[in-house]
């Protein structure tokens, strides 16, 4: 429960206890002291038993603060929970308005009218060191209230007083925490000058919202379109906690946040045992600058000028839930008032649709000339218990490079530029995978004749491996001129020690002219007829550079010239192909 506001005073007869047990102590502590202490309890009780009657009962000592002056701007500070007492008198006339205006934390504070009997008598010695106000605050009398309020904004009461008020005695109290109120006290009833008026219609607006940006709205101000309209100015306070209810508040968070990051530079400073010298001096001048170009309004971090009602605040996050605040300004009296304010949240970013790829399936991605392929995500999620896979792609002609970002459980695993070569990545340490394609600037991505350039990948299971399949050690395919023929030839390549099969395909030079467009770099054996292809066979050798493999390729025709294509078969990942090769059968044998 929050800690009820204490009112502490002492009475007549507390005093005269607290002196009888003091005297007592005196006495048995040295029996030479008794008179003494029979003279100091004399000279405490003598004045407050003569007028005990004319003492209220909760008697405060009245200074010079706590006297609220008409006319002028007062800030007093409240101590958690604890009630702060302000008094004024008004002489020429009855009515008065009194605006009340926390800083921060919610408040409570009451109005009351205090009325005398009779006036205390100036002859009396005891009041001789006491003020006016003061003599007539401990005279007998009757107390009526005016007006109470509850909660951290700003109120004014403005009516009449009452007719026979000797003193009128204002309470404040902050029960939550550390407070501090604005006051300010003026005779007659109607609005004052010392705070900007506020429109019928006090809530801020929100025209739109964007992905960066909210545009706001607001009603304008009386002040700011009356004829001293150049002393106003609307504030605009952006922040991602909370709405605040008065410009005071703003520049105390505005503060504080400061204060906070002064700390954490501090901290980091401390943390370095030896700081290099050039990053120290860098701070400190950072710090100096910062400190200097703090504007006057005490640090506050908004737009402070214009007299627009229209606002657009740019900058902000996405998918970020803000609260927005509008204050109307006095900079000659440094008052504010504010609307209601109000909150939005800024649109998320588009996310990308996310095509999902299935096991073993090989996807063709078109890349386009303005970059639509930019921005192409996939998924994959390997079978088995292992989570691990592999992730195999090349581009397709047309000089395209591609940017492939592998992320895993929210980071990025891996990133790697894909060509003409082969790219084998692999995948291990999480369940599912986002694969990023983006392709780089200054690529080219048309081909002759209206082709497209295009990506191939593929996304298999790893069950058992430990690691990426091994490829070739070079992927060029000899041909022996002594040993071809009018009707065969012989062709040799590289082979790999783990046991896979090799397909080779022939066709005819000339008779695939798009093919000779892309290359033959990216046209797997799906793309070719059973007819093209002249055989297949298994080999391993442990010892790479011992793993040669050779062909002999027969039924040919005398004299014409053939392209021989020869693919490596694996379980896992796309097919390798190697470079093609043109060979040309003897015309006469």
């Amino acid at each position: 429960m929050p800690p009820r506001c204490r009112r502490r005073a002492h009475t007549a007869e507390e005093t005269h206890q607290k002196a009888m047990k003091h005297s007592g102590k005196m006495a048995v502590a040295s029996p030479y002291r008794s008179v003494a202490a029979v003279l100091a309890l004399l000279w405490i009780a003598l004045p407050t038993r003569s007028h005990s009657s004319s003492a209220p009962e909760n008697e405060v000592t009245l200074g010079p603060g706590a006297w609220l002056s008409e006319g002028k701007i007062t800030t007093v500070t409240l101590p958690k929970g604890r009630t702060r007492r302000m008094y004024f008198t008004l002489r020429k006339t009855p009515a008065l308005s009194l605006t009340v205006s926390p800083c921060d934390s919610s408040i409570e504070w009451s109005l009351a009218a205090r009325t005398l009997k009779d006036k205390p008598l100036k002859t009396q010695q005891w009041t001789s060191k006491k003020s006016v106000p003061e003599m007539w605050w401990r005279g007998p009398g009757t107390e009526e209230k005016i007006h109470t309020f509850s909660g951290n904004s700003p109120d004014t009461y403005s009516g009449p007083g009452s007719p026979l008020a000797s003193v009128y005695i204002l309470r404040l109290c902050s029960k939550k925490q550390d407070g501090r109120v604005t006051l300010y006290l003026r005779q007659g009833s109607g609005p004052s000058d010392a705070f900007p008026l506020l429109p019928s219609d006090r809530k801020v607006h929100t025209l739109g919202v964007g992905m960066t940006s909210v545009s706001l709205s607001w009603a304008p101000s009386a002040s700011v379109t009356g004829p001293t309209r150049d002393k106003y100015d609307y504030c605009v306070l952006v922040n991602s906690e909370r709405n605040l209810p008065s410009l005071c508040a703003a520049q105390k968070s505005a503060r504080e946040e400061r204060d906070q990051n002064r700390e954490k530079m501090e901290k980091k400073r401390r943390g370095t045992a030896w700081p290099i010298l050039k990053e120290w001096w860098w701070e400190q001048w950072e710090m100096d600058l910062e400190e200097q170009s703090q504007p006057p309004d005490e640090g506050l971090q908004c737009v402070c000028e214009g007299t627009e009602n229209v606002c657009t605040v740019s900058e902000l996050l996405p998918d970020t839930r803000y609260y927005f605040d509008v204050f109307v300004r006095d900079r000659v009296n440094g008052t504010g008032a504010a609307y209601e304010g109000t909150l939005a949240r800024t649109h998320g970013e588009a996310r990308p649709a996310v095509a999902a790829l299935k096991e073993g399936e090989l996807r063709w991605v078109a890349l386009h000339d303005r970059g639509t392929a930019s921005g192409q995500f996939f998924s994959f999620r390997p079978r088995g218990s292992g989570r691990s896979g592999l992730l195999t792609a090349q581009s397709c002609g047309g000089g395209v490079r591609v940017k492939i970002a592998v992320s895993g459980k929210g980071r990025v695993l891996t990133t790697q530029t894909v060509g003409k070569d082969l790219v084998q990545i692999w995948l291990q340490g999480s369940p599912s995978y986002l694969i990023h394609l983006e392709r780089e600037e200054n690529s080219l991505a048309s081909l002759p004749g209206g082709l497209q350039a295009s990506l191939k990948m593929q996304t298999s299971s790893a069950y058992h491996r430990r690691g990426v399949p091994s490829l070739p050690s070079t992927l060029q395919v000899k041909s022996f001129n002594r040993l071809r023929g009018c009707n065969s030839v012989t062709l040799a390549w590289m082979g790999t020690e783990e046991r896979s099969l090799y397909c080779v395909y022939r066709r005819k030079q000339g008779s695939r002219q798009d093919e000779d467009a892309l290359g033959a770099s990216c046209l797997g054996p799906e793309s070719r007829s059973d007819t093209e292809r002249v055989l297949c066979k298994y080999f391993q050798e442990l010892n790479p550079k011992r793993a040669v493999t050779t062909a002999v390729i027969e039924n040919l025709e005398p004299g014409t010239a053939y392209v021989f294509d020869v693919y490596l078969m694996r379980r896992w990942g796309i097919p390798v192909k190697y470079a093609s090769k043109v060979v040309k059968t003897r015309k006469e044998c």
